[in-house]
C-alpha cells in the first residue's frame, strides 16, 4: 500500500536528460512509494521503443531546425512534443501500480480547469472526443511507470513537419486526420497553462492518494548517474540502431499495432533481423527477434518457432499468434 508520495518537476527541456531522470526515478522508487514527475521537452519527436526512427520521423529536417529525435523506452507511437505540451509520469512499484487511479489524478486536474475529462481505452483522454493526452506503460522488474503527454496549447501545425505516416495506416490515421482529432486544453479553458496545470496536478495527486506530496528537486538526484543515463538516451546507437543490410522486409498492420521486419538471411538461415513496431508491448517485440535469428527463412519453420512462445499475459500470447497466422499467409 502506498503511504509516500513524492512530487518532482524540471525546468529542464533537454528531453535526454528528462528521459534520464524518468529512467533514474524508475530504478530508485520507494517499495510504498508513487512519485509524479512533470516535465517538458522542446521540439522533439518521441518514438516508442521498437519504432524505426528513419521512418517515423524527418530526422533530417528535424535537426536542421534545432529539434531532437528520441527513443523512449515505452512501447507505442510517435509523438510531437513542444513547450505547449506538459509531459507527466507515475512511477511506482509493480503492486501499487494502478493505471486508473493514476488517470484519475489527471481527470481530477483538467476538471479543476473547469474541463470534463474521460478515459478512451487504456491509452487516451479524450474531451468531447476529443484526443488531448496519450499514455504509454514500460516495467522493469518490480519498477513500473506510466506516462502520458498533456496537450496545454501545443501547435499542431508542426505534427506534418516532423511525423511522417506510414502507407498503411494513411486513409485512417494520416497526419490531417491526427490533427481532427487531437485538441488543445486551451480550446476548453482559455485561461489554462502549463503552470497552472501543474498546480492542479499536485493538487489533484495529494487529494487522490489522500497523502501530502513530499516535494523533490532534481539537484536532489545523482547527478552523476543522469548524467551517464543522459548520454545513452542522446546516443546514436539508442536512437537509430543498428542499419542492417537486409534482403526481405515483411509488415503487416494488427488491430494492436504495425510490425515491420527486415530480415537479413544467409544460406537459408535468418543471420539478422531488425523488428519494428508502434506496440504497447515492447517486451514481446523484443523477444520477435530472439525467436526468430537463427532459424530457416521458411514460413512453416517459422510458425513453428513462434509457436513456442508462452506468458502469463493473455494479449501477449494473442499478439504472437497473430504474427504467426499472418507469416503462414504470406508468399516468403
Amino acid at each position: 500500500m502506498i503511504d509516500k508520495i513524492t512530487y518532482i518537476e524540471t525546468a529542464n527541456t533537454y528531453p535526454y536528460q528528462n528521459l534520464a531522470v524518468e529512467e533514474y526515478l524508475l530504478l530508485h522508487c520507494d517499495k510504498e512509494e508513487c512519485i509524479l514527475y512533470l516535465w517538458q521537452n522542446r521540439n522533439t519527436v518521441v518514438i516508442g521503443r521498437n519504432q524505426n526512427a528513419w521512418k517515423e520521423c524527418l530526422v533530417s529536417k528535424l535537426e536542421e531546425e534545432n529539434g531532437y529525435p528520441v527513443r523512449r523506452l515505452s512501447g507505442g507511437g510517435a509523438v510531437y512534443h513542444d513547450l505547449g505540451n506538459l509531459n507527466f509520469t507515475f512511477l511506482v512499484r509493480k503492486e501499487n501500480y494502478n493505471v486508473d487511479k493514476q488517470l484519475h489524478v489527471i481527470l481530477e486536474a483538467v476538471k479543476k480547469l473547469g474541463i470534463h475529462a474521460e478515459k478512451s481505452g487504456r491509452n487516451d483522454i479524450l474531451i468531447d472526443g476529443h484526443k488531448f493526452s496519450g499514455n504509454a506503460f514500460y516495467e522493469q522488474g518490480d519498477c513500473c511507470y506510466h506516462h502520458g503527454t498533456l496537450m496545454v496549447h501545443v501547435n499542431l501545425g508542426e505534427l506534418s513537419r516532423y511525423l511522417t505516416v506510414s502507407k498503411d495506416k494513411f486513409q485512417s490515421k494520416g497526419v490531417d486526420s491526427v490533427r481532427a482529432r487531437v485538441a488543445n486544453l486551451t480550446e476548453y479553458a482559455p485561461d489554462a497553462t502549463v503552470e497552472l496545470l501543474k498546480q492542479k496536478l499536485l493538487e489533484a495527486f495529494e487529494e487522490v492518494y489522500g497523502l501530502k506530496a513530499k516535494i523533490l528537486k532534481v539537484e536532489d538526484l545523482d547527478a552523476q548517474e543522469i548524467e551517464k543515463r543522459t548520454e545513452r538516451f542522446a546516443s546514436w546507437d539508442w536512437i537509430f540502431g543498428k542499419k542492417l543490410d537486409f534482403q526481405y522486409e515483411l509488415s503487416n498492420r494488427f488491430p494492436w499495432g504495425q510490425v515491420t521486419l527486415q530480415m537479413k538471411v544467409k544460406n537459408g538461415i535468418v543471420e539478422d533481423l531488425n523488428v519494428y513496431s508502434d506496440s504497447m508491448k515492447p517486451d514481446l517485440i523484443a523477444d520477435l527477434s530472439c525467436y526468430l535469428r537463427g532459424i530457416r527463412y521458411e514460413k512453416n519453420a517459422i510458425c513453428e518457432e513462434l509457436k513456442q512462445y508462452s506468458s502469463e499475459d493473455e494479449d501477449e500470447e494473442q499478439m504472437m499468434k497473430d504474427i504467426a497466422d499472418w507469416i503462414l499467409s504470406i508468399d516468403l
